[in-house]
């Protein structure tokens, strides 16, 4: 039997308004009722506005993205004041100390937007729609393997489903590396951590193995960088039909089934290669099989329950694969 993972409830940064705060530019919010409930339950929060940080205050003048030289300029629209210096000063000193196993950052805003941001022209006009915001390019760029999303994305279920199942893998393995821990402890987190990282990225698992097998003879601070940088590398791969089905059929063949329960495993996965039901139908049968069983291997998987059950993320239908 694995032994239980270490407790780990994330850390997520998030632009404050997202949580109902009353710091936009009009003195309002925009409360996003999946992470003000939904997720609030299960994580704590850092809520972070630079416009606010920087002292601008709510409500303000509106802010933009202007074409230079140099690059996009932060500016107000009506004083026409240049807020870059400001806001890339406040990004490197958040980025230097920022602790969250993810990002939920403010879609569309010129300080905090991660895609489609206008730089507008002289003459007003916008001149590009594929840029950052000021303060959200130098956290990314900061962090490049930090699970990170905007609220509008998020709107998307296999979006949504990708980014909480980073969130929770980042949580856990802070939890263990943060901890005293050993390398049997090592040991235990990589094999109960085997399919979630197999449905992600085959290959870079086995390279998270290769940092395992040498826990007991390199430097602790050596292994610790090396596993979290190669887990976090496996997480930002997104898991596919294909993998995902390579998965269940791996832990299918580790359970003792009779010949219909077999069958109708089978079946099951094969209707979500083709589209017909939510990952969610293969995994709950799989997992209720291992329990009966007792094959604990599979059972504590945390393929199985990579983030809260009660979320409900994996009940999308996706993609025929």
């Amino acid at each position: 039997m694995i032994t239980a993972m270490p407790d780990a409830r994330p850390r997520v940064a998030v632009s404050s308004c997202l949580l109902g705060e009353l710091v936009r530019y009009n003195g309002g919010h925009s409360r996003d009722r999946f992470l003000s409930d939904a997720l609030d339950r299960y994580v704590d929060w850092v809520r972070i506005c630079p416009e606010m940080e920087i002292g601008l205050g709510a409500p303000r003048e509106t802010l933009r993205l202007e074409a230079a030289a140099e690059g996009p300029r932060l500016m107000t629209r009506a004083t026409r004041t240049d807020l870059t210096d400001r806001m890339r000063a406040l990004a490197a000193e958040r980025a230097a100390a920022l602790d969250v196993d993810g990002y939920v950052f403010k879609a569309k805003s010129p300080t905090c937007g991660i895609h489609g941001v206008p730089v507008y022209r002289a003459d007003g006009q916008p001149a590009d729609r594929r840029n950052r915001g000021v303060f959200a390019d130098l956290i990314i760029g900061s962090h490049p393997l930090l699970p990170v999303e905007d609220e509008g994305r998020l709107h998307d279920a296999l979006l949504r489903e990708s980014f909480v199942e980073r969130v929770f893998a980042h949580a856990r393995l802070r939890a263990l590396l943060s901890g005293d821990w050993r390398p049997r402890d090592l040991v235990a987190f990589h094999a109960r951590h085997k399919m979630q990282l197999l449905a992600h990225d085959p290959l870079r698992y086995r390279e998270a193995g290769r940092v395992v097998a040498v826990a007991g003879v390199r430097p602790r601070e050596e292994v610790s960088a090396a596993y979290r940088e190669v887990f976090q590398q496996v997480m930002a791969v997104k898991a596919t039909v294909g993998r995902n089905v390579n998965v269940l059929q791996h832990c299918m063949g580790m359970l003792v089934l009779d010949p219909t329960r077999r069958a109708d495993l089978v079946e099951v996965i094969e209707s979500y290669r083709a589209g017909l039901v939510p990952l969610s139908v293969p995994t709950t049968l799989l997992r209720h099989h291992a329990r009966g069983e007792a094959a604990e291997y599979v059972r504590d998987q945390s393929y199985f329950s990579p983030y809260p059950d009660d979320l409900r993320l994996r009940n999308h239908v996706p993609a025929a694969g």
